[in-house]
């Protein structure tokens, strides 16, 4: 054999062996996320999915409750394998932007959302809202015998009548915004009357079957609750009141997400995040959970009551800050 014909079947071996090595390389060097899911398990879920169907980036979810996933972020640190957090209210990201632990959103995703539902420096969004209503069993009551205000709940005549969840991270926030409306003394008489006469579940679809099976007149809730009901039951006998005129009883709280300033991956972790917020993400999202879409001029098409009739009380959710407040009330009250 040739010099000439050696070197070109050297060659031959070596540029196989590149082609062959070529696609481990890429599969090693591809990029893939860790989303904190802190939000029900279908809807991270649903939103990775369509996310890595959409760009190819795989998203490893870890479940977990809003608030002990945040607290796991603190104590990682700079460490943490999480890239995006995505929690089932505001005030986990509230605290976690407070350490400086958030990094700010594109300027591009914070466009598409209105403002009121963002953090003040950009550091989380309001991914898609709800809407706190009382369920309530009109075997038991009339609608036109509930209380026109939400602190009406505290007062004996509702001895037995009005079940909540103390834990719900959205009872939490509605006492922040009691605190914020009413003051701290009007909060802390409406969370003892609450504890008297009130009945507490342990979560959110037990209170809602527990008004929904005749156990309790009424319940303190967010309004996806129903709806997910409804799909699982079809026809319910519960109903949902909306308050009005800006009471604290029809606060309107977030879902919300952000990218860590730790992550390996910013620029997938922040396209993730704009997916989140676009239309097609918002979809995914309120085809899943019956929350109301925040991308701008996006309506929801789950026949909930339209956003724009909703008359909430002006208390945003960056004004809920951490929450602390209300934990601290109801550990005062005893309620956790």
């Amino acid at each position: 054999m040739t010099f000439r014909n050696t070197l070109r079947r050297g060659l031959t071996f070596t540029l196989l062996g590149l082609a062959l090595a070529t696609p481990l390389t890429q599969a090693a060097d591809a990029v893939s996320l860790t989303l904190y899911n802190g939000q029900h398990k279908e809807v991270g879920d649903a939103i990775a999915k369509a996310f890595e169907a959409r760009t190819g980036i795989h998203v490893n979810v870890r479940k977990g409750s809003s608030n002990q996933l945040a607290s796991q972020i603190i104590e990682e640190g700079d460490r943490s394998p999480a890239d995006v957090i995505y929690t089932e209210e505001s005030p986990p990201l509230n605290n976690l932007g407070e350490q400086g632990l958030l990094a700010k959103a594109d300027d591009a995703t914070l466009a598409v959302l209105p403002e009121k539902y963002v953090a003040a420096n950009g550091t989380w969004i309001g991914v898609t809202a709800r809407v706190r209503v009382v369920a309530f069993n009109p075997k038991l009551i009339d609608e036109k015998d509930l209380p026109k205000s939400i602190m009406e709940f505290s007062e004996p005549q509702w001895q037995g009548k009005v079940g909540f969840v103390p834990t719900s991270g959205a009872f939490q926030e509605q006492a922040v915004a009691i605190i914020k409306m009413h003051g701290r003394d009007a909060a802390e008489e409406w969370l003892t009357g609450l504890r008297a006469f009130g009945k507490t579940y342990s979560n959110n679809m037990v209170a809602l079957k527990a008004v929904e099976n005749g156990e309790v007149a009424t319940v303190l809730v967010n309004n996806y609750y129903w709806f997910a009901l409804q799909r699982e039951k079809g026809k319910l006998d519960s109903r949902l009141h909306y308050f009005t005129g800006g009471d604290a009883g029809g606060l309107i709280t977030v879902s919300s997400a952000a990218v860590l300033k730790s992550s390996k991956h910013p620029k997938e972790a922040q396209q993730f995040l704009a997916f989140m917020a676009s239309e097609e993400g918002q979809r995914v999202i309120t085809q899943t959970t019956a929350e109301y879409p925040l991308h701008k001029g996006m309506e929801s098409d789950r026949g909930l009551k339209p956003f724009s009739e909703l008359e909430a009380p002006d208390v945003t959710p960056a004004d809920l800050g951490n929450a602390e407040e209300a934990l601290e009330l109801e550990r005062e009250v005893g309620l956790n």
